[in-house]
Order: structure tokens, then sequence, then C-alpha cells
């Protein structure tokens, strides 16, 4: 068993329980991470810090998938409190001060825990309101600071914008508050324990000496139910990823490589059609996709292609569709696959404002021409015969693999700037 340890500022690399055997310290948190095949049903995520304004934010949804499959999760300190306080009726685990405040509500906004960084080191360089707020609660209760006071300061702290929140505006602010000997007993508090009032810390720690010998702080497991939405599973297509042969690959993008570039795959769609007739999920009964389809239409002689009218979603979560779908990928494509991502990056060192994103749909038409050969009014009906809802999402299929295309072929990657919007203008 793993412990997967998702950690940024609030704790650094090497702290000694982040170096245990069984710990594996991952940056913060961001969409997408726990999709990661790396996370086994058997391991435990302990949440601390996460992104939200540098990336797309962790959403609900992929922590509910990760419990469904039997993943202890646990939450702490940061980011991770935050989740644990609004998902622990449904089977995360929190732990600390910070976590139960939260789900006392006693604290609302993310605002509470977060921290100017470093860019460098990712260390954090500002106080978090939450330490403030346990710092003044002590000082109170130690007659440092009156109760009218610690409103006062408190309040003033809080307007400080949460990356400007150093120890010096801190002082600033006592100063302008008339707390100075507030000022004087944290510092003296902060030469002796470089820790002091740092409940975040505490926090990430408790929630990992939990993770590694309990008790255990997490709920019933949730139903897989709550993660089956048409967002979920594209998050999913867009993040699942597979070892295979020595290469770490992305397996929407090895089913869009053959969906582009597989000459068969035609048949490859329609053979997945029929099984998806035959054993529907839905509970109804199942039948060959020609009887549905002459069901379904009346027509024996030329009724319209199955793939016009059942256009189905792909959906990676389900590993028959995976295997069906790569039924002819062979190891030199899983290799191209790799290569032609590898070009992505090639092409960015060069053209820093390229990514696939800025290759503009003309072109990717083009080159969709030369490998399905086809006039330009079958291409609509090719996608679709190839399990894309349209020409429009096998174009932007196309993009990631236009670098790699041109570069297969020879032709200079500054070539690209020919295929795409300079951004920069």
């Amino acid at each position: 068993m793993t412990i997967h340890v998702f950690v940024g500022p609030t704790l650094p690399p090497d702290e000694t329980l982040l170096v245990h055997r069984t710990v594996r310290r991952r940056p913060p948190v961001r969409h997408g991470d726990l999709f990661d095949a790396a996370i086994a049903d058997t391991d435990t995520v302990v949440l601390i810090d996460g992104l939200y304004h540098q990336a797309a934010a962790l959403r609900h949804k992929e922590i509910l998938a990760v419990l469904a499959r039997g993943v202890r999760v646990i939450g702490a300190a940061s980011l991770g409190a935050l989740r644990a306080a609004e998902l622990w009726p449904y089977g995360m685990g929190g732990v600390g001060n910070v976590y139960r405040s939260y789900r006392n509500l006693e604290l609302v906004g993310d605002d509470e825990v977060a921290v100017g960084q470093d860019p460098m080191t990712g260390r954090a360089l500002t106080w978090p309101m939450v330490n403030c707020r346990y710092i003044i609660n002590l000082a109170v209760r130690n007659g440092i600071l009156t109760g009218s006071q610690a409103a006062a300061v408190l309040e003033a702290l809080h307007a400080v914008y949460y990356p400007q929140r150093t120890y010096a505006a801190i002082r600033a602010v006592c100063r302008d508050q008339n707390a100075t000997a507030f000022a004087d007993w944290l510092g003296e508090r902060r030469s002796s324990d470089l820790h002091f009032g740092d409940i975040k810390r505490s926090d990430a720690l408790s929630a990992i000496r939990v993770a590694l010998n309990g008790p255990d702080p997490c709920g019933p497991v949730p139903s897989a139910s709550y993660t089956d939405s048409v967002y979920f599973r594209r998050w999913y297509n867009a993040f699942a990823t597979e070892y295979v042969d020595g290469l770490m690959l992305p397996t929407g993008l090895r089913v869009a490589y053959q969906q582009l570039f597989d000459p068969d795959f035609r048949g490859l769609w329609q053979w997945h059609l029929d099984h998806l007739s035959r054993r529907p999920s839905d509970g109804s009964r199942g039948m060959p996709l020609a009887e549905r389809m002459f069901r379904l239409t009346g027509q024996e002689a030329g009724p319209p292609a199955a793939h016009t009218v059942f256009k189905v979603p792909v959906d990676l979560r389900d590993s028959g569709t995976v295997e069906r779908l790569l039924a002819h990928e062979t190891d030199l494509d899983r290799r191209a696959v790799a290569r032609y991502l590898a070009a992505n990056h090639d092409a960015r060192r060069e053209l820093p404002f390229y990514t696939p994103e800025t290759v503009r749909d003309e072109y990717a038409i083009r080159v969709l021409q030369q490998i399905w050969r086809g006039p330009d009014t079958g291409l609509e009906e090719e996608a679709v015969a190839r399990g894309f809802r349209g020409l429009a999402e096998a174009v932007t299929a196309m993009k990631v693999f236009t670098a790699g295309f041109l570069r297969d072929r020879e032709q200079p990657v500054t070539d690209v700037t020919e295929a795409t919007t300079d951004v920069r203008h």
C-alpha cells in the first residue's frame, strides 16, 4: 500500500514523515491528478495543498470516484481540509483544527488557507489567516491582547490580500492597531520556535500520521453513481493514462490515434456498436445491431448507417470499450503517439506561442483529407463512421498530432507557423 501525499507550501520536502518508505510525496493536487493509474484501489490519498489559481482545481467528483474504488482519502490543513469538510458525509476523512473549523462553519472561505509561494521552491512566503486567527486567540488567552484589540487586529489582517500577508505586514498592522506588545510577543515566540502557531503544519503532520497508523477518520464508501455524469466521463477520458511497453501514454490519445490513422477503424467502430447493442447498459433486451436498426427504421434494404443513428460517446472507464477500440493497436502505433506528443514539446521550445489549440481548423482538415483520402464533402461522414461526434471533434483530435505529422514527413517544425494562429498578436 502506498500513501500519496499531495502537499506544497504547508510542509518542506525534507519533512521526516514525507520520506517514510510507504509515503510518496506529490505536488499540490490539481484537476486530473486523482486519475493517475499509480493510485491503486488499496492506497491512501492525503490531500493537503492544492492549486486553484494557477491551474484548474480538483473537482469533488474526482474525490468521490477514488472513494468509490476503495481508495482511502484524508484531507487536512489547506484545500484538503476544505474538501473533507464538504465530503465527509460521502466517505472522505478529515483531520485537524482547520478541518473541524470548516466542518463547523467557523470558516467558510478558501482564502483562509491561501498563501503566497516562492515560484522557484514552492515555499510559503506569507501567513494564512487560519494561522493568524489561532495565534491571536492564543494571545487573548495569555492576556497579550484584549478582546477588542484582537477583533481589530484580525479585521485588519483579513483586509490584507493573502499574497501580501508577510510577517513584516503583520508587524505593520500591529503598529497601526496599537498592538506592538502582541508583535513583540509573537517575535519572541517565533525566535524560540520557528513553527509557532503554524496549525496548517501540525494538521498536515497529524493527517500523515493517521494515514500511517490510524485511527481511520473515513466514513461510508460512496456509490459510484455520484460520478456518473458527462463531465466526469470527459475528465476521465482526458486524464486516464496507462504504462504500456515502457511508455506512459494517455489512453484517450491512443484511442484518438486509432480513430484518425487506422484505415480499418470504421469496421472496428461498427463492431463496437454491435457489442453495445447486444449488451445494453440500461438493462434493456440486447439484440444484434442489424436487428435493432430494422426495428428502429423498418427498412431491410438501404437503411441508414448505424453510426449516423447511434452517436455513442467513448467512455474509457469501461475496460471492454478500451480493449475493443484498441484491438488494432500495434507497438508502432504506441510509439507514434509518444513521438507525436514529444513533437508538441519540441515545437513549443522553438515556437513559444505554439500549443495544439493554436492549429487552424482549415489546416487540420487538410491533414485529415490526406489521411482519409476523401473529398471535402465526405469528411463529416467519415468522422462519424470513426466514432467521432462529428468533423469538429475529429479536427480537435487531429490538432494534437499535427506537429508530429509534419515531422514524420520531414517538414521542419517551423512549418507549424503556417498551420497556426500566432496568439501573441
